[in-house]
Parts: structure tokens; sequence; C-alpha cells
């Protein structure tokens, strides 16, 4: 693909995606994910339709009366873009293969953070890490992100969703909201997604093709 073609797909992927991003999300990114990037502020008395998961039960008992913990949002978000790359994702029988609607789908993610001023990274990986693009700020940051997605060409073929992870748990020291876009054709990686999901935000979006479902009726 040359620079001229590419320069024309990075902006396709910008104008469709900067659109979804506004029409999903609407300013509502940040509520997207209620009661994750959220940091202790205070205990206080409990008040009359305060939310009775956030009771301290520990104050409360000390002081024979109900106490509460308060949050504040963080200001800041790291949003870590897992995409795979392996060769299961170039198939597509559809109007689109699997790793355009992968691209697409980061593509959104990654405009809302920016809207949001947060941090945006990327992991690409089959049976191996590909490549690891470390979280930043900024639009030339996103469109490079893109371009990464449309066209990085991949070493290997197979897929190793826990190897992904374990990577990403060893970079990533502070918390963040992970979203693992694959068609999860693999094995072994369940145990690894429970521990990664204690520490950070893990959304694991599955991206199929129809005909893997259901082959279609040829006789």
């Amino acid at each position: 693909m040359d620079t001229k073609e590419l320069l024309k797909k990075v902006r396709k992927i910008e104008i469709k995606t900067r659109r979804l991003s506004d029409a999903v999300f609407g300013g509502e990114y940040h509520s997207a994910f209620k009661g994750r990037g959220m940091t202790f502020s205070e205990v206080r008395k409990y008040q009359y339709g305060d939310d009775v998961r956030n009771i301290d039960w520990n104050v409360t008992a000390k002081y024979s009366e109900p106490f509460i913990k308060v949050f504040e949002e963080e200001r800041e978000l790291t949003l870590i873009l897992v995409a795979d790359v392996s060769g299961s994702t170039l198939f597509g029988t559809q109007e689109q293969i699997k790793k355009e609607i992968i691209t697409e789908l980061c593509a959104t993610l990654a405009f809302s953070a920016l809207q949001n001023n947060d941090k945006v990274g990327l992991l690409l990986f089959s049976d191996q890490v590909e490549l690891f693009l470390p979280p930043k700020k900024g639009k030339s940051y996103i469109l490079r992100i893109i371009r990464e997605l449309l066209e990085f060409e991949p070493q290997h073929k197979t897929t190793n969703i826990g190897g992904a992870l374990e990577f990403m748990a060893g970079v990533l020291k502070k918390k963040a909201i992970v979203f693992v876009m694959s068609d999860f054709m693999a094995t072994d990686y369940d145990r690894t997604l429970k521990i990664i999901g204690r520490k950070h935000d893990v959304t694991g979006v599955r991206v199929y093709d129809q005909r893997e479902a259901e082959m279609p009726n040829i006789g």
C-alpha cells in the first residue's frame, strides 16, 4: 500500500469512526465505565438515595450507623486496545473481513478517548506480541494507531491470547480500560483473563463471521 492510498484509507476510517464515536458515546464515554476509573475520596454518613453497594461496613460497625465510601472519577483514563492480527482475522464472507471490523472498533474507541483527553495504547498480537505502542495522547498518535491497524503485517499466523494478556500485565503499572478485539479462536486464556480482570477493566469483543457458525446449504 503506497503512502497516498494509506492516507486516504486513514482519512476514510477517521471520518466514519468519528461519527460512530459521537453517536455511540455522545459525550458519555466516562459513564460507560461507571464504577471503573474511580479513586477513593472520603467516607461520610449514609444519606437517603445513596448506593448501598458503597457502604463501608468497617466504619459502619465502628460507629453503629451507616457510612459510605465516596469516590471521584479519575481525571485521566488509560485505554489499551488489544487487537488480534492472526491469520484468522483475514477471513470474511460478508461486507468486511474481521480485520477491518477490528480496525473500525479500535478507531471508534480511540477517538472517544481523544475527546476526553485520555491516553490510548495499542497491542497487536498473533501467537506472540507483534507490536506495542505505549499509551499516549493526541490526534497524531491516534492516526498512527489507525495506520498500524491498517497496514501492519504480522510475522505469525496463529493465536495466543494468554501470552498477549501476560505481556500487557507486565507493562501496565496503573489500572487501565482494556478492550480485547479477537475472534477468540484460541484456548488456555481463561485463567489469565480472570487475573488481568482483577486489576484492569477488561472487555472482550468477539468478532466473527456468519460462515464460521453456519455453513451454506450447497447440496
